[in-house]
């Protein structure tokens, strides 16, 4: 009876330590297949840069995720493995990240030869929107957000950190706030010809100079909200037709279940109600 006890307690062990794996990979497999049927229905290589807090390990625990150097390294090679004749896909949902990451994933975007589109059902903010700028389109969600690519060092802004020199008498800085000004009127100006040429050729040089320095001097903060209207008014090629898969991979993305959720509803779209009442019915 002992024995049996423990052979069952082991195996309990062993089917909870596999489960996170089984789920990960059912998952994965539904991201693909959602994938697979957008590259079909619109000809095209799908490339999805989404990060969320997702947790993977046994341990449950998650990791927030930014636009890093492997992220572009995987981007560059799905990139590299399209031919020049098919159009790319980018689904991009992110805080930002490395700005070096960014770059070259822009960069590479830009290069390919085929249409590429990106699309921002929530937000592609910093990094993320530096790489849509390479885009010959940008589809957003109807309440999707850009936000300012102004270089960051550390925890201030690099136009914050120059205002506070050009108010100051230069004899009251210090060293490190001279150094950090130096570094930030560099990073400044790197971030503004990086953006015109990402714009090159996609519109008239006065108005990419004119994008840059609104993008890249820190005329907002960097947590900045850029609608789809204001998008389309600074020149970006904005549209709003999202295709419904989008909507689907990013229900495949759920954020970390480790805290009660604060956001609650049913999940199905709603009609207007057949009955007096105001109170809407689920469309079957």
């Amino acid at each position: 009876m002992s024995g049996n006890f423990w052979d069952l307690f082991w195996l309990f062990i062993m089917l909870a330590s596999l489960e996170p794996w089984l789920r990960q990979r059912m998952l994965e497999n539904a991201r693909v297949r959602i994938m697979r049927q957008m590259e079909k229905k619109r000809g095209s290589r799908v490339i999805a840069l989404i990060h969320r807090q997702e947790t993977m390990s046994f341990l449950g625990f998650p990791m927030a995720r930014y636009i890093d150097i492997q992220d572009s390294e995987q981007i560059l090679r799905a990139i590299k493995l399209t031919d020049d004749s098919v159009p790319i896909d980018l689904i991009l949902h992110t805080p930002g990240g490395l700005v070096l990451a960014a770059e070259q994933i822009a960069y590479a975007l830009k290069k390919h030869p085929a249409k590429v589109t990106v699309f921002v059902p929530h937000y592609a903010m910093s990094g993320g929107t530096l790489i849509s700028l390479a885009a010959d389109e940008i589809v957003m969600d109807e309440n999707a957000v850009l936000g300012p690519v102004d270089p960051q060092l550390g925890q201030y802004a690099a136009a914050s950190i120059l205002k506070v020199v050009e108010q100051k008498d230069v004899n009251r800085v210090d060293d490190e706030t001279l150094i950090l000004a130096d570094l930030s009127r560099k990073a400044i100006q790197q971030v503004k010809r990086t953006v015109v040429k990402i714009l090159d050729g996609k519109m008239p040089p006065d108005k990419a100079e004119e994008l840059a320095e609104t993008l890249a001097t820190g005329r907002w903060t960097h947590d900045y909200p850029i609608t789809t209207e204001e998008a389309t008014e600074l020149g970006l090629p904005v549209s709003t037709e999202m295709p419904v898969e989008v909507y689907r991979l990013m229900n495949l993305y759920p954020q970390s279940a480790q805290r009660r959720p604060s956001v609650q509803y049913i999940p199905l779209p709603y009609g207007p109600s057949k009955h007096n009442g105001h109170t809407p019915e689920p469309k079957k």
